[in-house]
């Protein structure tokens, strides 16, 4: 069950790049470069992947990324095996936009309220290496890696919150005793 390219049992994202007759300068002839289709999943994994060949973060927002370290990303994200190197050059507009689409998704029901999270700044860039010590700091089984990323940041955020002290009126004064002794220092019954 596809919707959009994204098959949601998996939580993976299908691309396919049409058959297209192509020509190979090298050797000077035309050649067919049948309909393919890769699976692509947006993980820990292949952040990790991807920040280990750049050197930088993956998740700043701040940072645009060269259309080679896009299609990069997409290499990395790649679960399909013994794809053929051509399938990325004939990528198109629309495929980016998918890919795009789907890293962006929520892959959750979970909503937050303005309370939850408060003073934590999530949009700050953070690196692979920061979402793995979250998931040992919170006991998160490592195959959870494999999930998709923003269902895993979810969970992160939700053992941040049930984990953190709960906030309230700190602690009440016992009125009981503050009346006894009132009473008392008064010699009242009131």
């Amino acid at each position: 069950m596809l919707k959009n390219g994204v098959n949601y049992f998996t939580e993976e994202l299908h691309l396919t790049v049409p058959e297209q007759e192509m020509f190979d300068e090298r050797t000077n002839t035309f050649f067919t470069f049948k309909e393919a289709t890769i699976r692509v999943k947006h993980s820990l994994i292949s952040v990790s992947k991807w920040e280990a060949k750049y050197k930088k973060q993956f998740l700043d927002g701040r940072t645009k990324k060269t259309p080679e370290e896009t299609k990069d990303y997409i290499r990395f994200m790649t679960i399909t095996q013994n794809v053929d190197p051509m399938f990325y050059e004939l990528l198109t507009t629309k495929h980016y936009k998918m890919v795009n689409d789907y890293i962006s998704e929520s892959m959750t029901g979970t909503k937050f309220s303005e309370q939850e999270g408060k003073g934590r700044s999530y949009l700050k860039p953070i690196s692979a290496e920061e979402i793995y010590f979250w998931m040992t700091e919170y006991n998160i089984p490592p195959e959870y890696a494999k999930w998709h990323l923003s269902r895993l940041l979810t969970l992160v955020r939700v053992c941040g919150i049930k984990k953190s002290p709960k906030k309230g009126r700190g602690k009440q004064p016992d009125y009981r005793a503050i009346n006894n002794a009132r009473r008392k220092k008064h010699h009242s019954r009131g």
